[in-house]
């Protein structure tokens, strides 16, 4: 069957992670487009305060206390969205952790819990998605990274998550498309969003963690996942610091490494600000949830990146064709000064 996905006023959308960060923003967005949304996520009071809030204005929201990394969870919040709307249109995999240190010092079983909810928290919930979606279409939309693109030290096991996480929505896409499923497969890709997610990290850097400049809000990335929603698209970048960055790796890779040795690790550090220590650490326990991060940073309130991407497809490929000349142009200039 063809992909027709609905306008987002006539959709139920189920969003992990839904308490905090990107997550919180596309769920504010989603009923304030008049979407019925499903919330889900680790902290049961977070939840049940999102719900009130919302529902006091009129939104329509249901919400379900799970772990991403338990697929019977899952589950159990699309039971809710079919107990309390009738079903679901789409799917957002959001939820996410992570960790600062060198892979040697991350324990082990850290980057396996980083692995059991980045990766096969996205993992089962697209399953959960596509066994309901199919034979009636909607969208599967998973929140990636600029860094499933390229790697940063420092984050080792977040990084190899998110290349997993490309990885396994190419595969969706082309497993549904094969088989004329009628859903549509995004991956959002953000650069760096003022989240809580420093405070949120296990940390076993010296120094308190923070996201390297340029940031931009949660808004941005809510803008691309609702989008996404609503329109078929492969991918989307959120924030245009990370596609160049993205970019730049691809023109340059050794020359992107060698300045990821130089200043990746100072870039992530902010030893005078170490934000709201009940934030700390949520990587099996929830801790305080939020919108934004709590240190004193400067965050983009929109992406033109993102708004470019959005334009119907020959327009996209004219403008990336330019971005990728100046940024092939930059890496010869700089090798030849090199």
């Amino acid at each position: 069957m063809p992909i027709k996905l609905k306008p987002l006023r006539k959709q139920v959308i189920v969003v992990t992670g839904a308490t905090s960060g990107n997550g919180l923003a596309i769920v504010e967005q989603a009923v304030a487009a008049g979407a019925a949304v499903v919330a889900v996520a680790r902290n049961a009071t977070g939840l049940n305060e999102l719900e009130t809030r919302l529902s006091v204005s009129g939104a329509r929201i249901a919400v379900c206390v799970a772990d991403v990394s338990d697929m019977a969870a899952l589950e159990r919040a699309a039971d809710i969205a079919v107990e309390a709307f009738g079903g679901f249109d789409s799917w957002v995999n959001n939820a996410g952790t992570g960790t600062y240190g060198t892979l040697e010092k991350v324990p082990v079983e850290d980057h396996r819990r980083v692995f059991d909810v980045n990766y096969f928290g996205t993992l089962h919930g697209s399953l959960v998605a596509a066994r309901r979606l199919r034979g009636r279409g909607g969208a599967i939309v998973n929140v990636g990274s600029i860094l499933g693109d390229r790697a940063i030290i420092q984050q080792g096991p977040y990084c190899a998550t998110k290349h997993a996480v490309q990885a396994l929505t190419d595969t969706l896409r082309m497993e549904l498309e094969r088989e004329r499923a009628g859903i549509s497969v995004t991956l959002v890709k953000p650069g760096a969003i003022d989240t809580p997610f420093p405070e949120h990290a296990r940390n076993f850097m010296d120094t308190p963690p923070r996201l390297p400049p340029p940031l931009y809000v949660p808004d941005v990335v809510a803008d691309a996942v609702l989008f996404a929603c609503a329109h078929p698209k492969r991918t989307l970048y959120a924030g245009g610091g990370g596609l160049l960055s993205s970019l730049f790796s691809q023109a340059a890779p050794r020359l992107a490494d060698l300045a990821m040795e130089m200043i990746g690790t100072t870039a992530q550090q902010k030893p005078d600000d170490a934000g709201d220590l009940t934030r700390r650490d949520n990587l099996y326990e929830p801790r305080t949830d939020a919108l934004r991060g709590s240190q004193r940073v400067h965050a983009r309130r929109s992406s033109l990146t993102l708004q470019m991407q959005k334009l119907p497809a020959p327009l996209v490929v004219l403008a990336a064709a330019g971005v990728s000349a100046g940024v092939a142009f930059a890496a010869l200039a700089a090798r030849r000064n090199s």
